[in-house]
């Protein structure tokens, strides 16, 4: 007979934590078949692997939404998601179990590469071709401060002559929620701590109470869309000269990553670029792209 993790098996069992003021609150008890439930939800519609040491984030993430809907339990909750035929319950359970940690030129050595080979890169392939075009793809995009990020660089290499290129980022996420947020442009100071005070200066404005709100002219070029990465095609018609999908891999399987992976090499132009998160590893013997550097990878001309 198996019992509970972390003794939430029996009410009586539940553990207590201390409230904002002092008070004590019970944490909500979760069985094993729930919480498999839940790990089975989430990976068959969202290619998210929830391992059991994420069991105590996830209760901590619902338990304030099953209480405020009055579910007594999750296998209550769960029933409610798997018989809404509209999907919106199950996107917004993936809503409340995202981690959504990000900040603006987080990894900045790809900034770097980006700013130094990727755009000259792009600019000589322009003056070829005489085709000015910019196809950038920011997946998994969390608050938005990776896109930006990007979209500020692209502001900073071409400057004035911005306005005669076909450019722009599109940012990408499953969770709705998020993509709000990101719409808004609105950060908390540490979120842009390492953006340089010209640019900060240049393209941040103060909105008070320690916010800054992002400048129109960035906003207006990047384009946020909810997309499930889980997807076996994706509805896009011209393939992209860079594509960052970072910090967002550690969250599938071998066999998801590897289905992802050939996903992005197809909507990649010859001799663009894909990046991953600096903690990411992709197995290189399946891996259609050419290793360039940690985090970095190139899809080799045509």
């Amino acid at each position: 007979m198996t019992t509970d993790n972390h003794n939430l098996a029996q009410g009586k069992d539940e553990p207590k934590a201390m409230g904002a003021f002092g008070g004590v609150f019970s944490i909500m008890s979760i069985k094993n078949h729930e919480f498999e439930r839940i790990r089975v939800l989430v990976h068959d519609y969202f290619g998210i692997k929830l391992s059991s040491e994420k069991r105590m984030l996830v209760v901590g993430r619902l338990q304030n939404y099953l209480k405020i809907n009055h579910f007594d339990n999750f296998n209550d909750y769960i029933d409610h998601v798997e018989s809404d035929s509209s999907g919106k319950e199950l996107l917004h359970l993936i809503d409340l179990i995202s981690t959504n940690h990000t900040f603006f030129f987080r990894e900045p050595s790809h900034f770097d590469f980006f700013n130094s080979t990727i755009l000259p890169g792009i600019e000589l392939r322009a003056a070829l071709k005489k085709s000015k075009n910019v196809r950038l793809w920011c997946a998994g995009c969390s608050g938005g401060d990776e896109a930006y990020s990007l979209m500020i660089c692209l502001k900073e290499y071409f400057g004035h002559e911005y306005k005669t290129w076909n450019a722009g980022v599109l940012a990408t996420d499953i969770s709705e929620k998020i993509l709000n947020e990101a719409r808004t442009g609105i950060y908390s100071a540490n979120r842009i701590s390492d953006v340089p005070l010209i640019f900060r200066e240049r393209y941040f404005r103060n909105a008070g109470h320690g916010l800054y709100h992002i400048n129109d002219s960035i906003k207006a070029e990047v384009t946020f869309r909810r997309l499930n990465l889980k997807n076996n095609q994706f509805p896009f018609k011209h393939a992209f000269d860079m594509i960052s999908c970072r910090n967002v891999m550690i969250y599938f399987d071998s066999d998801m990553k590897e289905q992802l992976v050939n996903n992005f090499y197809a909507l990649t132009q010859p001799g663009g670029y894909l990046f991953v998160g600096h903690s990411e590893t992709l197995n290189r013997k399946k891996l259609p792209y050419i290793y360039v550097q940690p985090g970095i990878y190139r899809k080799a001309n045509s």
